[in-house]
């Protein structure tokens, strides 16, 4: 497998990805409308490749913290594999090729809104209960599947705030888990 950034000439692969991975439009239509985001800017973009066929993307967009902070965010989302390339670590060496690409880039903290049980294993926590307010309110019922992984050390327990999202995710649809 091959892990790298993303192409402009990737676009139609990556989108394909999406599709399979989600079952619909959902995760192509958010990528097609952070590439074309500037307050996503920048971001990062790699693609997995097993031989010649894309089989996983993940996409990480820039975020702030209000009040605003001199922080560097960045949301992780989305997260794709094809459903038959699942289950063989694509999605863990997508985070942490991307989590390296963002701490060697200087960002901060890194956040998502995905499964409770998957991403832990991939070093994040629940964000809510350390300070950190997502873009649109949360169920309580699924508070822990808002999360956080620091990259660099001593932020959690210094900041707090709301994290404000790309204008793209901006959308209360986004933020159901």
């Amino acid at each position: 497998m091959i892990i790298r950034k993303a192409l402009d000439s990737d676009l139609d692969n990556i989108l394909s990805v999406e599709r399979a991975a989600f079952g619909s439009e959902d995760g192509a239509e958010i990528v097609q409308k952070l590439l074309g985001d500037d307050s996503a800017k920048p971001i990062v973009s790699l693609v997995a490749f097993q031989e010649d066929r894309a089989v996983g993307h993940i996409f990480f967009s820039r975020a702030t913290l209000e009040p605003n902070v001199p922080l560097s965010l960045s949301i992780l989302g989305p997260l794709a594999v094809v459903p038959d390339a699942q289950r063989q670590g694509i999605g863990g060496k997508l985070i942490e090729n991307g989590l390296d690409i963002l701490s060697k880039s200087g960002v901060d903290l890194v956040f998502v809104l995905g499964h409770p049980t998957y991403y832990p294993r991939h070093g994040f926590i629940p964000a809510g209960n350390l300070g950190f307010e997502s873009s649109y309110p949360i169920l309580e019922k699924n508070a822990d599947a808002w999360m956080v992984q620091e990259l660099r050390p001593g932020i959690i327990g210094n900041f707090r705030g709301k994290v404000i999202c790309a204008d793209s995710l901006d959308d209360p649809q986004y933020w159901q888990e």
